[in-house]
């Protein structure tokens, strides 16, 4: 078993949550996954974000706002 972070996006509106979380390799047919804590946390960005409670979601992740590119 090895594991890796790397940084999953949640994406809620005009909000981009940079989340990092940590990666299970394993030799079974559903490698690679993600623990238990980090699936939570992964949800957890994403209710703070559709509530708009943007400092509960920095605690967990880099959050951005996103502003449209007017060309």
């Amino acid at each position: 078993m090895t594991t890796r972070h790397v940084f999953k996006l949640v994406h809620v509106e005009e909000y981009v949550a940079e989340v990092d979380v940590e990666l299970v390799y394993t030799n079974d047919d559903w490698s690679p996954y993600l623990s238990v804590e980090d699936a939570l946390k992964l949800d957890d960005v994403r209710e703070a974000l559709q509530r708009k409670d943007i400092e509960s979601a920095s605690r967990l992740a880099k959050v951005y706002k996103l502003l449209p590119v007017v060309a």
